[in-house]
């Protein structure tokens, strides 16, 4: 099962890292404490539309950047979770002999 979440802190923490910003900085920046960062972005905590968008700002991404980017994540898990559809075996194919 794919998390949003995960997903997510994952995008929030690549876009951190490529703009070569410490948690200390978002923080500071987005006045949300380095400790609930760390959990957001870790995939334990769910980030509230406002939280969202605070640390969008802080991070200088439009959050619907930032949702394409979850959601594409999101579409590759649910395709490498789904099950491919087992062909018959060829034995079960053929008629049995009279």
């Amino acid at each position: 099962m794919t998390l949003f979440r995960r997903l997510l802190g994952d995008a929030l923490r690549a876009e951190r890292i490529k703009r070569g910003l410490t948690l200390r900085e978002v923080s500071a920046e987005a006045r949300v404490s380095l400790g609930y960062i760390s959990e957001i972005e870790r995939g334990q905590k769910e980030a509230s539309s406002e939280l969202l968008a605070s640390l969008c700002n802080a991070l200088d991404v439009a959050l619907s950047d930032l949702l394409r980017t979850v959601s594409a994540a999101a579409a590759v898990e649910e395709r490498a979770l789904e099950v491919p559809a087992i062909a018959p075996a060829a034995s079960a194919l053929v008629a049995p002999a009279a």
